[in-house]
């Protein structure tokens, strides 16, 4: 990429942002921020009870990671953040104008059997069907790029690096 820019690693819970979010930073030279991170404990508490977040629960959240974003503009960085509906990548543009997307996709079943296997994780399967009904995929005004979350981390960190260079790249 010509610019270092601020990626948001997106997408549904079990897709793989945690994974993919260091190696493509790590990739790309800069560093990486976990968006759970920024989640407030009554965000963590409602998660773990099986109950989806409100959009007032993820304002708060969302303008965190949008000024861990803007702090890196010109710097470049790449945080995780579920960024689901069109409405909260508005936010985190507002606050971070210069923000790209990775949006990690793929088959309801894949993801439903890689977060089955997850240790540790605040988030449950059951809530799995809640995040693709909110999903909105990004539009074709949104700078960013879609990629398949098949394969090894190190094959999709490729594709989402790929993606991202051709994105950044001027058209002739």
């Amino acid at each position: 990429m010509n610019t270092p820019h601020v990626v948001v690693v997106m997408g549904v819970a079990g897709t793989g942002k945690t994974t993919i979010g260091p190696l493509l930073a790590a990739r790309l030279g800069v560093p990486y921020a976990e968006g759970d991170d920024f989640h407030p404990q009554s965000n963590i508490a409602k998660m773990s009870a099986g109950t989806p977040l409100t959009d007032d629960d993820r304002w708060p959240w969302l303008d965190a990671i949008g000024g861990w974003a803007q702090g890196r503009a010109g710097l470049g960085g790449v945080v995780s953040c579920s960024a689901l509906k069109r409405s909260y990548r508005d936010r985190l543009r507002a606050a971070a104008p210069g923000v790209v997307f990775v949006h990690l996709t793929g088959d309801r079943a894949l993801i439903e059997d890689r977060m089955s296997h997850r240790q540790g994780h605040f988030m449950p399967t059951a809530l799995l069907d809640s995040q693709f009904a909110t999903l909105q995929p990004l539009e074709p005004d949104e700078a960013g790029v879609a990629v398949n979350v098949t394969g090894s981390p190190e094959e999709i960190t490729e594709r989402a690096a790929t993606a991202l260079t051709a994105l950044s790249e001027p058209t002739p």
